[in-house]
């Protein structure tokens, strides 16, 4: 029986927001029934310990939030999820105090991502009054900021970063400006359990996207996999739209999913330091982190 160390479970492919950074799914809209959920995760009994809520779509949008929790934890997982962050208010109820909840990733580039949103103070405070009262069941919280530009980042973006910045450096009583310690794609700690990561923009892989040499490593179906809301089974948490479609949960078990034909060829690959799917070939993760692991 393959292992990893997390497995991706897209609750939803809906999303209350439009940010820049995130191209809207092509794939039907959907939301995963308790039931589908439950399945899902009676299949992943034994392949991990580690189920994370998130591809496309805001976990937080799902009205039974609550009630997958306790489904998780009924088997033994522990849950990570990321929100954009703009529900927690209506949501706490919902998570705080799950056992199975084991960290919350809030994306606060996505405030100054969507072109609509309005009120920074109240969208951080939201979150921050969240993340108060978490402290008493030990939740890990991770800030995102990956919002930095590869170019001269502008006055305006400077500008907008440092109002969230400020307001965290205010809630943790920091005597440093963020700035100064983090380093992208590295977090610091500024609280108990509590970090932030920045990192450049982030940039979802396309097959319309120019291909390269193929060559570098990916932890793909090694550390993790991903099942999209309508059970397609894809190697990792880029693939938003299922173009490596390795198979469907509802038509066969999960772990023979994961160690068929097309999926040993894609680790396989890799252990080559070769990108054998169009995909991986034009995604940014490999170029960025696999060009460096030294096997």
């Amino acid at each position: 029986m393959k292992t990893f160390k997390k497995v991706y479970i897209e609750i939803t492919s809906v999303c209350n927001l439009a940010c820049s950074f995130c191209p809207p799914t092509l794939r039907t809209k959907g939301m995963i029934k308790l039931e589908q959920f439950e399945k899902t995760l009676d299949q992943l009994v034994g392949h991990t310990k580690y189920i994370y809520l998130h591809v496309k779509g805001e976990p937080l949008l799902h009205n039974r939030i609550d009630q997958l929790l306790d489904a998780a934890h009924a088997r033994g997982f522990k849950v990570n999820i990321t929100t954009n962050g703009t529900l927690i208010k209506k949501n706490r109820h919902k998570l705080l105090g799950k056992p199975a909840l084991r960290q919350v990733n809030f994306s606060l580039h996505s405030f100054d991502g969507h072109e609509g949103s309005e009120n920074r103070e109240k969208y951080l405070e939201d979150i921050l009054e969240f993340v108060r009262d978490s402290r008493e069941y030990n939740t890990i919280i991770s800030y995102r900021l990956w919002n930095l530009q590869r170019d001269e980042q502008t006055d305006v973006d400077r500008r907008k970063n440092r109002e969230t910045l400020e307001i965290l450096e205010n809630e943790y009583n920091l005597d440093f400006r963020i700035e100064e310690r983090v380093e992208p794609g590295k977090g610091v700690k500024i609280g108990k359990n509590v970090y932030l990561n920045q990192d450049h923009e982030f940039r979802w892989p396309s097959l319309l996207a120019p291909e390269d040499k193929g060559k570098g490593f990916c932890h793909a179906l090694r550390s993790h996999a991903a099942i999209l809301v309508d059970g397609t089974v894809v190697p990792c948490c880029l693939d938003g739209e299922g173009v490596i479609n390795l198979g469907n949960i509802h038509d066969q078990k999960f772990g023979d999913i994961v160690d068929g034909e097309r999926a040993n060829n894609l680790v396989e690959g890799f252990s080559r330091r070769e990108a054998v799917e169009e995909l991986c070939r034009k995604c940014g993760y490999r170029q960025k982190f696999g060009m460096e692991m030294d096997w």
